[in-house]
Order: structure tokens, then C-alpha cells, then sequence
């Protein structure tokens, strides 16, 4: 488990650079923006609303204890917690893919199909891990085994809905594509170095495989974007 939440960190990461930043600077370039502005801007305020969300809506990590509980008081049950709390990772990463596809929809010279499906490709890979990382604390929580596939399915949800609207939203306003871009990126490194790297480094005698794993991960998801981008 660890070295499988290592390996989602490494593609969310690569994502992040070769799908959404880069692509983001070439395109503020392409419509008159200062490039580094609207990197910093786009990117720092993916972070911010990563931190609002994760500060007031309630939800728990795999392996943490009651007391760990983050957002705001709540009544609701440890199973509703969890699943909440892989749900929040998926929001950015729904965003992502719905602003590549935007991109291209939008007909911008930066932005191809070939690069909107290697992000797809990338980001579906590592669901995987993170469905896994719902589904089996929920089994151990004494849930069926039915039910933790069923919401460990059901945290994903998110993805789709967040990827229409991201694609909606950029292919309505072109001109805030770059800051949409570098927002679903900030969005995505804010959740791997907050809860992802953490969570997969846990345990001290897992970290040199982690690593490794995390290397893997940004590894296929480069050769996915430059293969196919």
C-alpha cells in the first residue's frame, strides 16, 4: 500500500509539470501574459483552495486514529471520513484532465489530444492505489466486502463532475486557461506533499521502496505525456 500511494505521488507530480504547468507557461506566452505571473498566481491559488477544503470539510486519513479527525466538527461516521477524505485527492485531478480536454476543445496551438489523453491515462493509473486506500481500511473497519469496493469506487465520483466543469469553465473563458492550468497543478502538488508522501512514508523500513516507487511513477507519466504529447 505504501509503495502504491508512492508510485500515485510520483505521476500526480510529473502531471503536474509536463500536463499542466508547462503547457500553462507556453500558453500565457501565446496570449500575452507574463508567464512566470501567471504560473505563480495559478499555481499558489490551486494550493489555497486545497487548504481551504481540507481545513473545513471533514475527513480522515487511512491509518489515523479518531483523534486525527481534520475539517470542521463532526458527527459523522469513521467510513464517511475516510471515503471524504480520498475523495477531497480527487477533486484536482478531475479538474486537470477537464482543463487538458478544455484546452484542446478550445483549439489552443500548445494544447494537444495526445497530451489531454496521456494526463487521463496518468491520473487513471493511479486511482487505482488511492480506490485500494479507501476499500481496505473500510474492510478493516468491519465493513462487507461489497460495500468497501463499492465506496471505495464511490470517492471517485468527484473526478467527472470536477473534470466537466474545469473543461466548461476554460472552454467559456480561454483567456484564465494558463491560470486554470497552473491551478489544477498547485491543486495536485499541494495534496501529494500534504498527504500522499506522508501517508506512503509512514513506515521507516518502507522508505528506500517507496522512493523507488515514487520514481516509477514519475517516470511512466513522463514517458506517457512526452510519448504521447
Amino acid at each position: 500500500m505504501d509503495s502504491a500511494l508512492g508510485f500515485a505521488a510520483g505521476v500526480m507530480i510529473a502531471a503536474s509539470f509536463w500536463s499542466l504547468l508547462a503547457p500553462g507557461i507556453e500558453m500565457a506566452e501565446q496570449l500575452g501574459h507574463t508567464p512566470w505571473l501567471t504560473a505563480v498566481i495559478g499555481f499558489m491559488g490551486g494550493g489555497i483552495f486545497m487548504r481551504l477544503t481540507d481545513k473545513f470539510l471533514p475527513h480522515l486519513h487511512p491509518g489515523l486514529g479518531s483523534e486525527n479527525i481534520e475539517g470542521v466538527k463532526t458527527s459523522w461516521q469513521r467510513s464517511t471520513l475516510l471515503v471524504l477524505a480520498i475523495t477531497l485527492h480527487n477533486i484536482p485531478e478531475g479538474l486537470a484532465v477537464g482543463v487538458a480536454f478544455g484546452a484542446v476543445g478550445a483549439g489552443l496551438p500548445s494544447a494537444t489530444i495526445g497530451g489531454a489523453i496521456a494526463l487521463a491515462i496518468g491520473i487513471g493509473i493511479q486511482n487505482f492505489p488511492e480506490g485500494t486506500a479507501v476499500a481496505v481500511p473500510l474492510r478493516r473497519e468491519g465493513l462487507s466486502k461489497a460495500k468497501s469496493f463499492f465506496l471505495g469506487q464511490a470517492s471517485g465520483i468527484v473526478e467527472p463532475i470536477a473534470g466537466v466543469i474545469g473543461a466548461l469553465f476554460v472552454m467559456k473563458i480561454q483567456s484564465l486557461l494558463p491560470y486554470a492550468l497552473c491551478f489544477a497543478a498547485g491543486a495536485m502538488i499541494f495534496v501529494v506533499v500534504e498527504e500522499l508522501i506522508p501517508e506512503s512514508q509512514s513506515k521507516p523500513e518502507n522508505i528506500d521502496t517507496v522512493t523507488m516507487a515514487t520514481m516509477l511513477g514519475f517516470s511512466v507519466m513522463m514517458m506517457l505525456d512526452v510519448g504521447l504529447g
